[in-house]
């Protein structure tokens, strides 16, 4: 008799998480300031069931008190030792009031000079950067 092998598998975990570039008519960027990681964008794991820009809205909502519209997705920065992507889309507010979670400290929008100066975790800022350019997306940033 030919014994069958007891090999278990188990799918592999990623975190797969939603965030957003939002821009106001004044051309200003909307920032958090997190207790864990200064200054950044809004945006959180995406649930079960949620697609990616649901996710993004509801993290931005959730953070800031901001309702936004999403405008395009611009790409994807993948963690690939800590199996992250991180998924960014741009959007404009249309609704909501400032107003500041257990997620974030401080809230509010920020001229762009002024916000990619504030924001100094990792590469944050280089993910707004590659959002407010049109022209490298969709990107694919591998890390």
């Amino acid at each position: 008799m030919v014994q069958k092998s007891q090999t278990t598998y188990s799918p592999p975990k990623h975190i797969v998480s939603a965030a957003t570039i939002v821009i106001n008519e004044n051309n200003e960027i909307l920032l958090i300031k997190g207790p864990r990681r200064g200054w950044e964008m809004p945006g959180g794991q995406v649930e079960e069931g949620e697609s990616l820009k649901e996710a993004a809205i509801r993290e931005t909502k959730e953070e800031t008190g901001i309702d936004v519209e999403v405008l395009r997705f611009c790409g994807i920065f993948q963690n690939v030792n800590k199996s992250i992507c991180n998924t960014l889309f741009l959007a404009k507010p249309v609704g909501g009031t400032l107003t500041t979670s257990p997620e974030s400290l401080e809230v509010g929008f920020y001229p762009i000079e002024k916000a990619l100066e504030m924001v100094t975790f990792k590469n944050f800022r280089e993910r707004i950067e590659f959002c407010l350019d049109e022209d490298s997306q969709p990107f694919l940033i591998e890390f």
